[in-house]
């Protein structure tokens, strides 16, 4: 994929035009929610012919915020097998840095182990990518585990139950078998939290030998058909399904801090 186009210049529009733009439906759809008092900006409704700064306000509708901020980039990737996930390797092995666009600068949402593949999230959306990563906000993260011969149902209750590592316990929301063939499983593992190597600890110490390892969900975003090494954009609704999963919704009051989009570095 090429680099994207360089954003269009922000400053005030009709809020009817921004909704539009983000994905929220037709323009004269958007004034119907305007007209029926279910847009704020900043916090305060708004009426017809009201307008704002789509980089620097706070859009809501129904008290969820619509991402406007054309500065902001949200890309999905599939990480490959031998990429790290970090913006320099001092090893010089492959980056994830090195499968996007160097412009706008966008930073990886947590981490892929080195031998781990699939879903990773990359964005210039600092709060954004903040909460998804906080343990606090319990975002989902799913892995198809693949692993050598049939685990005993034992080891998948001790996996749901919880599995004492170093750093404390760990617990999977769910396990479950996808399939078997000759001597391997693929296990469907979620997780809430994501610890440093979690699946592959708590599979080791369950005495599952675990061959390899993918995520292929986080939150509501799921990998899809998407090859290994390639990334898109997310749409509008994806963006706003990852807000509502990490509660961005109406600000508490104008100018709150919190509540407004992030223009920095990930963690």
């Amino acid at each position: 994929m090429t680099d994207r186009a360089d954003p269009p210049p922000s400053g005030a529009q009709r809020v009817q035009k921004i909704l539009a733009a983000a994905g929220v439906g037709s323009r004269r759809a958007c004034e119907q929610l305007i007209a029926e008092g279910r847009v704020a900006v900043d916090g305060q409704p708004v009426t017809l012919g009201a307008k704002a700064d789509p980089a620097d306000s706070v859009i809501t509708v129904d008290g969820e915020r619509v991402p406007t901020n054309p500065r902001l980039v949200y890309l999905l990737l599939n990480k490959p097998h031998g990429v790290v996930t970090t913006a320099n390797d001092p090893q010089g092995r492959p980056t994830v840095m090195d499968l996007v666009p160097p412009h706008p600068r966008v930073y990886p949402v947590g981490r892929l182990d080195l031998d781990t593949e699939g879903l990773l999230l990359l964005t210039n959306d600092g709060e954004l990518a903040n909460r998804l990563a906080h343990p606090r906000y319990e975002v989902e993260k799913t892995y198809v585990a693949q692993v050598r011969g049939t685990p005993k149902k034992l080891a998948l209750r001790q996996l749901r139950e919880g599995v004492e590592l170093e750093d404390g316990l760990a617990r999977a929301t769910s396990v479950r078998e996808l399939g078997a063939a000759a001597d391997k499983t693929l296990l469907e593992i979620v997780l809430a939290e994501g610890r440093k190597r979690e699946v592959r600890r708590m599979l080791a110490a369950v005495g599952v030998p675990l061959e390899r390892l993918a995520r292929v969900k986080v939150g509501p975003l799921a990998l899809g058909e998407i090859t290994p090494g390639k990334f898109r954009p997310l749409n509008h609704a994806e963006i706003r399904a990852l807000y509502a999963c990490v509660g961005l919704g109406a600000p508490e009051g104008p100018g709150t801090a919190d509540a407004r989009s992030g223009g920095g570095q990930a963690r």
